[in-house]
């Protein structure tokens, strides 16, 4: 489509959100774009890591567009339009390869929620994060489950409740964002986290990030008994064999996936 673009580059996907005049805002096309091409990186064995980012240097994405959703005159439809968000939230958290945000300039409202629901959140020294929802007389309802699981919930409610920005360098002390670097190293920032996490075993690097997210509500007790399985089922697995081998001989190791 023409407001999305999917390219592959070895190991590593990147979906980009090409609307740069309109501060790469989501429409329902987007974000089914955006689905689709997370299925795509899905199916694709060969791709290890995805990319997020907005086109130009204004915006990572400014949230919905609210132009468009003001033009459906179609109750339900909109209802279930605003759904996508949620699925695609749903489809990154099982995507089961890690996902990085590239973050410049604005991420405000569900494009907060959006760079929040990847793994990781590499942000340039420009970066502006926000829900100005309350502001246009709306509440950042969609959002609610990535900021939770990515900061206190009290700071959570009260960047909702003001509708007040956030900068690079107050993010990273939160603690949502990963890493702030200097805009010209920006890609170099999310080239080299993306690399050193396609070099891991893509098995063990699924399961381990399914258990992550299968325990953070689970009881502690139920939660200890669910990693000692899995615990026990990943080291009967060919690439923990493999990466203990190569180990102990000082040599990289090949993966296979098994």
């Amino acid at each position: 489509m023409d407001d999305l673009r999917y390219e592959v580059d070895g190991p590593v996907a990147r979906l980009t959100i090409d609307r740069p005049e309109r501060r790469n805002a989501m429409s329902f096309a987007v974000m089914q774009g955006l689905r689709e091409g997370v299925a795509a990186a899905k199916a694709d064995e060969t791709v290890r890591v995805v990319v997020l980012t907005g086109s130009g240097d204004r915006a990572f994405c400014s949230g919905a567009d609210l132009a468009g959703v003001a033009e459906t005159d179609n109750p339900s439809a909109a209802h279930e339009g605003r759904g996508l968000l949620a699925d695609l939230f749903r489809d990154l958290w099982s995507l089961g390869k890690p996902t990085i945000a590239r973050v410049r300039g604005y991420a405000l409202a569900g494009g907060f929620g959006l760079a929040l629901a990847c793994d990781f959140v590499i942000a340039a020294d420009d970066a502006q994060f926000g829900t100005p929802e309350i502001n246009v007389g709306l509440w950042p309802y969609m959002i609610t489950v990535p900021l939770l699981g990515s900061m206190p919930a009290k700071k959570a409610y009260e960047l909702m409740a003001t509708g007040r920005r956030v900068d690079a360098s107050e993010a990273e002390r939160i603690g949502f964002v990963t890493r702030v670097v200097p805009v010209d190293q920006l890609d170099s920032a999310v080239d080299e986290l993306a690399a050193g996490l396609a070099s891991k075993s893509p098995l063990i690097m699924r399961w381990g990030r399914d258990a992550f997210r299968h325990v953070i509500d689970m009881d502690p007790d139920a939660a200890l008994d669910y990693l000692q399985a899995m615990l026990t089922i990943t080291s009967y697995s060919e690439d923990t064999a493999e990466g203990i081998a190569a180990f102990a001989q000082k040599r990289a190791p090949e993966w296979k996936g098994r």
